[in-house]
């Protein structure tokens, strides 16, 4: 309900209008003017405890993938799970990365931005020295990667992203694409420093190696598909994923015991009714085809494929030669 003036703030507002401290058209132009939505920069917009909760089950799904490509890919046992899924601000993120480190900065298309995956120097390390033969040791002080190291380091995440593509599928399909692999912090600004992140932990351990592993999401990316990170959204794209997958094996075998006529076509040869009518008994009747002509197949009716006609114990049989296209069948 609109608010109601009172009789002095009519007057006051009177007064000023023929006074001239405020104009009539101000007034119109403000009320034609476009609503300016109020947004407080110090309580910026935040993930609720559900989205905090449907992005934990989300990465619980990652990590079990991750752990079964990583040890059968290293032979040995790792332990992967999520430690933690918490909000802050990137600077704050930025800030608590050791430098050193191996930062992998990623797209998710069709989401707009880019993500970071920060890897702890001693996982990435203790997986080089088991790859190059050793018993997953790393060094005892951290370092850049070299060369040779960021070409295995890059192949290990394209294959996590991978795992993050297929442990997303339950909300959006996202396409994850590896764009630079960056050692410090600092040079990975992929958002304003106040702007708000999700960070997944995942509590990794490789051999006698512990360490963590960081996923940074920021909210701009997950904005278009914020109603969708909900527990119930969650649950029920599961539920119809899987009714989708019996529905669909359930008409596939009803569809393999589906009967449909199958003809073919000896030739053909145009008659006049008269000559019809005076076919007897063995007449003979010369079709347009050769004897080593190939003869067309029809399935219900049109044309799919080419066929010899032959015999196979004693019974009359065709053997398919190739099939005919959609342009052959239509210009036939």
């Amino acid at each position: 309900m609109a608010d109601v003036l009172s009789q002095n703030e009519i007057d006051e507002l009177l007064s000023a209008i023929s006074t001239g401290v405020v104009s009539a058209e101000n007034i119109k132009q403000e009320q034609k003017q476009k609503k300016i939505k109020l947004y407080d920069f110090k309580r910026p917009d935040k993930f609720s405890k559900d989205q905090i909760r449907t992005l934990y089950m989300l990465h619980e799904n990652f990590a079990r993938l991750l752990n079964t490509y990583l040890s059968a890919h290293l032979r040995t046992m790792v332990q992967v799970s999520v430690a933690s899924v918490d909000q802050l601000t990137y600077e704050e993120f930025i800030r608590s990365m050791p430098n050193p480190s191996v930062i992998s900065i990623f797209e998710m298309r069709p989401l707009s931005g880019n993500a970071l995956m920060e890897i702890n120097p001693a996982i990435v390390f203790s997986i080089i020295d088991r790859l190059f033969g050793g018993i997953g040791t790393p060094p005892a002080k951290a370092r850049e990667l070299t060369d040779i190291e960021q070409s295995i380091v890059a192949r290990l995440l394209n294959k996590a992203m991978d795992c993050l593509q297929e442990a997303w599928r339950q909300v959006v399909n996202i396409e994850p694409r590896l764009e630079a692999i960056e050692s410090n912090p600092q040079f990975t600004q992929i958002v304003p420093p106040n702007d708000m992140v999700v960070i997944v932990t995942l509590q990794t351990r490789i051999a006698q190696t512990e360490g963590f592993i960081n996923l940074c999401i920021p909210y701009l990316v997950l904005e278009p598909i914020m109603p969708k990170l909900t527990t119930s959204f969650w649950v029920a794209s599961s539920i119809a994923r899987a009714g989708s997958q019996t529905n669909t094996a359930l008409l596939q075998k009803k569809l393999e015991r589906t009967l449909v006529p199958l003809t073919v076509e000896l030739g053909k040869i145009t008659v006049t009714v008269g000559e019809m009518l005076d076919l007897t008994v063995g007449d003979v009747i010369r079709l347009d085809t050769r004897v080593d002509d190939e003869l067309a197949v029809i399935i219900g009716q049109h044309q799919k494929f080419r066929c010899k006609p032959g015999s196979s114990n004693n019974r009359i049989a065709i053997q398919i030669t190739q099939p005919i296209g959609e342009e052959e069948d239509e210009h036939e």
